[in-house]
């Protein structure tokens, strides 16, 4: 399965981005998992209210499907775990 993770927004509006290839990969088989249980949760594109300045916008493409977008805050256990994984600690 090919991730990329990409995000957005933030304070200083550094952009970074995460390509991962679960072939092969120790962790390659959380990974999926994560992804899955990511792309079955409801849409998150757009959270009820007026946004939080300066929030982190994340874009997840898994292989050739349509990207899923979500925005911290909000994120669910499953996402922002993927996020941790793929972008590290702080991300």
């Amino acid at each position: 399965m090919r991730i990329r993770l990409s995000r957005s927004g933030g304070l200083l509006g550094m952009p970074r981005r995460a390509d991962a290839d679960t072939t092969g990969r120790p962790d390659g088989a959380e990974l999926e998992r994560l992804v899955q249980q990511v792309l079955a949760e409801p849409d998150a594109r757009f959270p009820a209210g007026p946004g939080v300045p300066d929030a982190y916008h994340y874009t997840l493409t898994v292989d050739d499907q349509p990207p899923v977008e979500f925005t911290d805050p909000g994120l669910s256990e499953c996402q922002l775990q993927l996020v941790e994984r793929l972008l590290g600690d702080g991300a």
